[in-house]
């Protein structure tokens, strides 16, 4: 099985010069790398990577997180879809592993370990978000993480956050990839919750790790606080 990798670029294209040149160790295992533009920008680094088999998109005007990765799955040929943000970094090739992982019945998506920069572990598997987790994490900030990662061996998970995530091709095109009324976040929570209740698993696997340099938008942007809030209500209260 090979992968199609996706990656959505919003003027990232330093960030995305260095993954691509991560994923250079990784060729036997991709079939395509889907890079779209979301908007305009300098694209002269992709003239450094002749012998990654690079796809282009590029849209008129900028779309949102699942709509963007929706339509790279669309134009996509592997059996394996990987949705990864431009500033993940690999220091060791992750795909190897997730592809035995995904080798079971009915494993819709599984994701790796991510590490920050400075070699912690990422709260990026969670349980499902309720209000009362909700809280927890945003008002008295409690940000302990929901999954022991000592197993050496994939283990369920309710979510994965969408910096890195692959799913079966089968498994995406049955929930019909993401929702797109989610313009940015939830949607990773929301494509997972529908997984599991259309029978897919969702898994963590230990023996993968990427390296996350987290953009935390929210924390900074109105703009991206008012997704996030709306996108948090839409995912609880299942409108």
């Amino acid at each position: 099985m090979k992968f199609s990798i996706s990656i959505v670029s919003h003027r990232n294209g330093e960030q995305v010069d260095r993954l691509l040149s991560d994923l250079r160790l990784c060729l036997p295992s991709i079939s395509e790398i889907i890079v779209t533009i979301n908007a305009p920008e300098d694209e002269s680094f992709l003239d450094r990577y002749p012998d990654l088999p690079i796809v282009v998109l590029r849209n008129k005007t900028q779309k949102g997180f699942g709509a963007n990765h929706n339509g790279a799955f669309r134009q996509s040929t592997g059996d394996l879809f990987a949705v990864v943000n431009p500033d993940v970094r690999l220091s060791q090739p992750p795909f190897a592993a997730l592809e035995s992982a995904m080798e079971g019945t009915r494993i819709g998506a599984c994701a790796p370990v991510v590490y920050s920069p400075g070699g912690r572990i990422e709260d990026s598997v969670r349980r499902f978000p309720t209000f009362r987790r909700l809280a927890a994490r945003v008002i008295l900030k409690r940000r302990h993480p929901d999954y022991r990662h000592d197993s050496s061996c994939p283990q369920p998970i309710d979510w994965a956050a969408g910096m890195f995530i692959a799913f079966a091709r089968e498994a995406f095109e049955a929930v019909r990839g993401f929702d797109t009324r989610y313009f940015m976040y939830f949607e990773d929570a929301d494509i997972c919750r529908r997984l599991w209740r259309s029978g897919w698993s969702v898994n963590l696997v230990p023996a993968a790790t990427v390296i996350h340099d987290a953009q935390r938008a929210s924390h900074h942007s109105r703009q991206h606080l008012k997704w996030h809030v709306r996108s948090a209500f839409r995912f609880l209260i299942g409108i």
